[in-house]
Formats: structure tokens, sequence, C-alpha cells
């Protein structure tokens, strides 16, 4: 099935190129996974999400496809820089653990949130403490070829040395006289000869409890070194795609290609694809402000943000609604339009299944449709646009259950067929967990039950069973509402 007709943006070059990989039918992807410190945030989620959308669809395009997406468990500093302490590492000496106990516990829950978004998992998933070997190994190359120097246990990249044959810069957009301009003097400040220049290995101190022996001294990897290691190890010293948020362009993708060509002397990645930021009511996420939001708050809308709890797949739709490269916000409003828009997508996919074709073909061409739908995708993953020519066949669709159009047998075959495919497969929009009559009756009894047990305790001012009825019910993704016609509930 594979074709040429897929075009991509390529952040290098800011245009969109026709997408040819460098081996005819084969893929190499590699993306920025999370620095697993904290639960993974919603803004990371839309890059992962979007990132699946394009593993789905090379997938279904006919492409071998070898995804590789890393684990950040060492060397990601506090200023994603050269300074202040190992994120993993503070998060430890505040609760007082191990850091390879912080790493298991938000590794598993960045797990458990992408499961629940049904994103694909990547063939390959690689930690930088895993790969400590490759990444000294590469700091020898560096130095043996004159881009790195070394300092008091140290090592650093000498951008100004790299910037003499090569653009540093060019992903970015940035000129090396700009940065230069920009930065403060460290004279007695660092060991770096230029503010510009980062580290490739950084000498432990003392307190430092991540650390690992290498020919400088005993310390830990620099950040922006680990994906370096691991791409070209697991996909070439050269690969197809390189993906991550659009924050990650500067410094660290800009900082991959350094490290690559000073190496290979050759271009590391041929397309470079970043996804933009999600904000949250009109303003940037941050925990600093309070204008955050965890996926689990979404789902079981113990929330001050939204009044209600949205299931995974109405996020994940929200957020395939907008196009990857697009800055999306969130907001109660979208998300109440995004949850109505599922509905309506899903009860029509399934509602198809109990039409009866005939002879005479409805007033819907199916076959323009289909090219629409794969012209939409072809144009750099443009699943907005896929999503407007699914909803043409819904409307299709709805005129049929109204009596108001037929449907011939080759219409319905298509349309039952690739509906399927471009929301299950493509979209990854998982279908409706379809639900056992008794055993959903039994439900309903357990929880009105309960419902009766925590009115009396109210009644009878036993507030703290009466909260603690409330919030297990929220645990288990009940939750319920108390109002003029009594307490209701829903399942989420």
């Amino acid at each position: 099935m594979i074709d040429n007709a897929l075009v991509v943006l390529n952040s290098l070059s800011g245009k969109k190129e026709a997408f040819e990989p460098i081996n005819p039918g084969h893929v190499g992807m590699y993306v920025c996974g999370p620095t697993v410190y904290s639960n993974v945030h919603l803004g990371n989620c839309r890059t992962f999400i979007s990132f699946d959308l394009i593993y789905r669809y090379l997938k279904h395009l006919g492409y071998k496809v070898r995804y590789v997406r890393n684990i950040t468990d060492a060397g990601h500093l506090e200023n994603d820089e050269d300074t202040g302490e190992d994120r993993i590492a503070k998060k430890a000496r505040i609760e007082k653990i191990e850091p390879m106990e912080v790493v298991q516990f938000y590794t598993v829950d960045f797990h458990q949130t992408l499961e629940k978004f049904n994103t694909l998992p990547p063939g390959i998933e690689p930690t930088a403490t895993g790969h400590i070997i490759e990444q000294i190994e590469l700091i020898k190359e560096i130095l043996e070829a004159g881009y790195a120097y070394q300092v008091n246990g140290s090592v650093y990249f000498d951008v100004l040395k790299y910037n003499e044959t090569h653009h540093y810069g060019k992903l970015s957009g940035r000129k090396i006289e700009d940065l230069i301009h920009n930065t403060r003097s460290l004279e007695g400040q660092s060991d770096k000869k230029n503010p510009q220049d980062f580290a490739l290995w950084k000498k432990a101190e003392p307190q430092h409890i991540m650390r690992w022996p290498s020919p400088w001294s005993d310390g830990f990897p620099g950040w922006h070194l680990e994906c370096t290691a691991m791409s070209t190890k697991y996909l070439g010293a050269s690969f197809d795609i390189h993906g991550g948020g659009m924050d990650l362009k500067f410094p660290h993708h800009e900082c991959e290609i350094a490290q690559s060509q000073a190496i290979h002397q050759q271009p590391p990645v041929k397309y470079w694809l970043h996804a933009n930021m999600l904000t949250l009511n009109g303003k940037k996420m941050a925990k600093s402000t309070g204008n955050n939001i965890l996926p689990m708050d979404i789902f079981t809308g113990n929330n001050d943000k939204f009044k209600k709890p949205y299931s995974p797949q109405v996020v994940r739709f929200f957020m395939l609604q907008a196009h990857y490269t697009s800055i999306l916000d969130i907001s109660e409003a979208a998300l109440d339009a995004a949850e109505k828009g599922y509905h309506k997508m899903v009860k029509a996919v399934d509602q198809l299944s109990t039409i009866e074709p005939g002879e005479k073909e409805g007033d819907f061409d199916t076959d323009q449709w289909l090219k629409k739908c794969y012209a939409a995708m072809d144009d750099d993953f443009n699943s907005p646009s896929l999503i407007a020519q699914l909803f043409d066949a819904v409307n299709f669709i709805n005129t049929i259950l109204h009596k108001d159009h037929p449907i011939h047998k080759t219409q319905w075959e298509t349309l039952h067929k690739m509906m399927n495919v471009f929301i299950h497969d493509v979209l990854g929009i998982a279908p409706e967990k379809k639900s056992n009559d008794a055993t959903e009756s039994k439900l309903n009894k357990t929880i009105e039950l309960l419902i009766e047990l925590r009115n009396k305790a109210r009644v009878s001012k036993d507030f703290e069973t009466s909260d603690q009825i409330r919030d297990q019910l929220m645990e288990y993704g009940i939750q319920l509402k108390d109002g003029k016609e009594g307490t209701q509930f829903t399942l989420h």
C-alpha cells in the first residue's frame, strides 16, 4: 500500500517535504521520552499521542517502523542546562528514598497513563542509565574529533569550535552571534570556556548520589548526550524521523545534532517533527501558577478546573481535533464539544452495522470520500481534516438511519471497513466498552446501597463515614453528585 503521497513538515527546513525513508519500506523513528521524576503532565501526553498517530499511520501505510522512545532516568538537571541538581536525585532527596524508586514509580505512572490513552508502546524503550557505557564511548569520539575539552573531571562540547565548520542553531533558527550576545559571562563561575558550551560529562559533587566511573571522573552524563547514544545505537548514525515537543528544539535537539555531526560528519536525522504545546483555559500550563491539571484529575473529575470528568478517549479525540503542530487550548467548553462529537461518531459506526444495504446507491461518493481521507493524513498527518471527512460519513449514515437515503452494498462495505480503520487503527480511538446488562444491574444496585448508607451517615452527622464512601467510590471511577432530586452517580 506504500506510496509517495505522504508529505511532512520538516522543522529543519521549515517546509513540507515528500516523505522518502532512507531505506525503502522501513522507517526509523526516535521520540524523546519523559524525565521520570513526577507524574506525566497533559502537555507531554499530547506529544506522545501525536507521535502515536504518526506511528499508527506509517504502520497502516505498510512501513516496517522501528519506534524508539527513551526514558530519562539520570542527567537531566533542574535548569535544563548544566546547573542545579539532578531532577530525579532531588526528588529522591526530598522524599528520602532511592533515586531508582523515584524512577520506577513515575515510569509505571507514565505507562499506565499512556495505556489509558490507547497509545501503542514503542518497539524499544531504552533508559539513560542503561546506556552509560555507550555515552562514555561517544564522549571519547567527540574528544578525539576535537570538538570537546576536559576540565576538572568534566567534559564540555566546544560550541564555538564546532560552529567554525558547522551551523549550531540551524534547527531552531538561532545564530551563534546572537547566542553569544544574549548570554552572561561565566568567568569565575564555571569550568566552561564559553557560556554556549554544554556538558557531555559532569564530575559529581560529593553529595551527588547518582554517579558512575569514567576516564575523567566519577560523575554522570549530560542530558543531551543520552538521546544521541540511544538513537544511534538502535537506528544508526542517520535515521528518518526524530520527534519531540516544540520546547526541545533548543537546546536539546540542537545539541543532539552537534554531537552526532561531530562524530559522524553527516546529518543524524532526515525529518525533524515537533508537536506544539497545550494550554489550559487560554494560559500556559505551569505548576507554579496553579494553572495545571494531570490526566488522572480529568478522568476522575477530581479537580477545580472542570465540573465533570471526561474519559481518556474523549480527551484523546479532543487532542486529535487540532493539528499536532498547532497550539491547542483545553477548556471545559472544548471538552464538552469533543465529548458530543466522540459519542456521535462512535454511535454512527455502531449503527452502521445494523443497516441492511440494498441495490440502490445513496448520494455519497465513497471512493472520493476515501481519497479525501488519505489526502488528509498524507498532508503531514492532518488529523482534524481526517475527522472532518469522518463526520461527512457520519452525516450520511444518519440520513440512512432516518430512511432518507438508500445505501448500496459496496458503499456499505467501504464505509463499514474504513470508518473502523480510520477511527480505531489510525486515530487510535478505542471502541466503547460494551457492558454486560446483568453485571451492570448488580453494579447499579451495589452503588445505590452505598449511597443509601452514605445518606444515613449524613443524617446521623457521621460525616467521616459519608466522606469516606464518596472518596472511595471516586477512586474507583464512580462519581457521586448530590442534587435536589437526590444523589446521582456516573461511571468513568
